[in-house]
């Protein structure tokens, strides 16, 4: 989905071959997964941060985002929805030694290379799941990025004039109506690559599907929008809204976004096959069909399939990538952007650590929990952060609730072990795991701060200033001065 579209217009008959292309391309994927140079020799892990452009004094966006991609002549940056939001594409790294330190040295300087290009523009770039000073004239159709891909998923996903009721229900309540993408721009994701091996996809899925409920808890970066206290996360609900189209009028679930319908228990094909269910919004076909692509030897491109799966927003998604001999990620995209980049490489290090020992061959494919409790767990984590109760698979009999901050606490143990396991510095596992451990002590997630920052009687302004001047400094949050004190 970052490309640029060469096609505007789209026909019955376009629609029809897609769909065909799309069928032959779960064959020719079976067929590509079993060849004995399929995968790469070392797993490997990447991220995409996405950022706010806002201004130093009142936090206001500045839509300026291609001039300052321009400025910045840097090929990681890409134009997200809005023309205040930017993204940054990390350049992937080897799973073992110091991995996180990689990630982190790399944000900071690709953060350093905006700031830089965006300074004669009147802008910093800033890092957090919903800008808190967004006002909904920041949400309209005037400010979408000049991307013909966004101009085509409004008319693919059927918008029409107020037809689009986002709302969020949580400390106090939020309602936007739009008729465009435009509302996601609201929100800012720090999206976690990590490659698995075919034979234990299902294995590492699940594993991604269990624990993230927890990690979001300790992570959760979103709790205002619109001057609104909601969800620890609100982003994760007015996300699937954005982008979602409902179930039913009186359902509260979307398609084409969310958490996800059960464990796999087949494979990376089973997810492909869920998605290609949905209705194809932008049915462009490549030149050469799938079942032609693997004639020269190489792995084929599934050019339809990978496109077809950019336009299906799962919080866990599978992605095939023909790079190489080919390999499979699975693209973890819940956590928020920022605060900091320690805070995101310490993220980063709890979710792939825990991924890592959950997936490890003593655990089952299929986690001990029902389905719907881990579900459950994600949207109770997202709305309540540390202090939402969850749903835990247990050594002996039935799962059993626990508090999130108790949970997150016991886990860093599991984390450790796998990152261990993947041959990561014991220096580099006690850094990190260390700045989550310090928050969970401190019980002070980028939510839980903002929170209280708010009652203690800072207003979003001062949030915003005082958060940018942390980030810069690169101060994790929970060494963040107390509420009381912002301004």
């Amino acid at each position: 989905m970052g490309r640029e579209l060469r096609q505007t217009v789209f026909t019955d008959e376009d629609h029809q071959l897609f769909r065909t292309r799309l069928e032959q391309s779960l064959g020719v994927l079976d067929d590509t997964l079993t060849r004995s140079s399929f995968g790469l020799p070392q797993p490997m892990l990447g991220a995409e941060l996405e950022m706010f452009l806002a201004d130093p004094d009142d936090g206001l966006p500045v839509a300026r985002n291609e001039e300052v991609r321009l400025a910045a002549a840097d090929p990681r940056l890409v134009l997200e929805v809005n023309r205040y939001n930017l993204e940054g594409n990390l350049t992937p790294v080897p799973l073992r030694g110091s991995p996180f330190t990689a990630l982190h040295q790399e944000t900071r300087d690709l953060l350093n290379a905006v700031a830089k290009a965006a300074l004669p523009h009147g802008a910093v770039p800033y890092c957090s799941g919903i800008l808190p000073t967004l006002r909904p004239g920041d949400l309209t159709r005037h400010n979408v990025s000049p991307k013909r891909r966004y101009s085509l998923l409004d008319d693919a996903l059927g918008r029409t004039p107020r037809d689009l009721n986002v709302h969020v229900h949580g400390e106090q309540s939020c309602r936007l109506r739009s008729d465009t993408v435009c509302a996601q721009g609201a929100v800012s994701s720090w999206q976690i690559h990590l490659t698995v091996p075919a034979s234990d996809f299902a294995r590492f899925y699940n594993a991604a599907q269990l624990v993230i409920a927890p990690v979001l808890a300790v992570c959760a970066n979103s709790p205002v929008l619109l001057g609104r206290l909601l969800w620890d996360e609100s982003r994760i609900p007015w996300y699937e809204q954005a982008f979602g189209t409902p179930r039913s009028p009186a359902s509260d679930s979307f398609e084409r976004t969310g958490f996800g319908e059960g464990w796999v228990r087949d494979g990376v094909g089973e997810l492909m096959e869920a998605a290609c269910r949905h209705r194809p919004l932008l049915p462009m076909c490549a030149d050469t069909a799938p079942t032609e692509e693997t004639d020269h030897g190489g792995p084929a491109g599934l050019e339809e399939l990978r496109l077809h799966m950019g336009t299906v927003w799962w919080w866990n998604r599978p992605v095939y990538d023909p790079i190489g001999d080919g390999h499979l990620r699975i693209e973890m995209r819940a956590l928020p952007s920022g605060p900091t980049p320690a805070d995101m490489a310490a993220n980063t290090a709890l979710l792939i650590g825990l991924v890592l020992d959950h997936a490890a061959d003593h655990e089952p494919v299929v986690p001990a929990l029902p389905f719907t409790h881990a579900r459950a767990n994600f949207y109770a984590a997202a709305r309540q952060g540390l202090n939402a109760t969850l749903w835990w698979p247990q050594a002996r009999g039935a799962p059993a609730q626990r508090n999130a901050h108790d949970l997150v606490r016991s886990l860093l143990g599991r984390a450790a072990r796998g990152l261990a396991g993947a041959d990561v510095a014991d220096d580099e596992i006690q850094r990190w795991l260390g700045v989550i451990e310090a928050r969970v002590a401190s019980g002070r997630s980028p939510a839980h701060w903002h929170r209280h920052a708010r009652r203690a009687g800072a207003c979003d302004r001062d949030i915003f200033r005082h958060s940018l001047k942390q980030a810069t400094e690169d101060v994790p949050v929970h060494a963040w001065t107390v509420p009381g004190s912002v301004g």
